[in-house]
């Protein structure tokens, strides 16, 4: 399941964690069973295990260490949009993909 940062849920586990969300730009993976939090490259690995294949083999890069995949992430997040473009505008999510959002966003 998806939760916002700003929804009541995010909020919830940005100050259980003691994360500094002005400075959060990143994927955060939050574990109830372990209660633990994932951040960067290792928050996006540990969602493509879970994938099918073959996006699942990427999490085959957990055996690099954080500091390198972390540096590669950020070199994709901040190029991103000069290789995809970027969207003038939002899509609306359907039904079914906002049926895995928990929390309602604080406005």
């Amino acid at each position: 399941m998806f939760a916002a940062l700003q929804s009541d849920v995010g909020d919830q586990i940005i100050k259980h964690f003691k994360i500094d969300a002005s400075k959060t730009d990143s994927i955060l993976l939050y574990s109830p069973e372990k209660d633990s939090l994932k951040i960067k490259s290792s928050a996006a690995l540990h969602v493509a295990r879970d994938l099918s294949f073959p996006r699942n083999l990427l999490s085959v890069f957990l055996i690099v260490p954080p500091f390198i995949r972390n540096w590669v992430y950020d070199f994709i997040a901040k190029n991103r949009y000069k290789w995809y473009g970027k969207k003038e505008s939002c899509w609306i999510p359907t039904l079914e993909l906002k049926a895995k959002f928990i929390g309602e966003v604080n406005t």
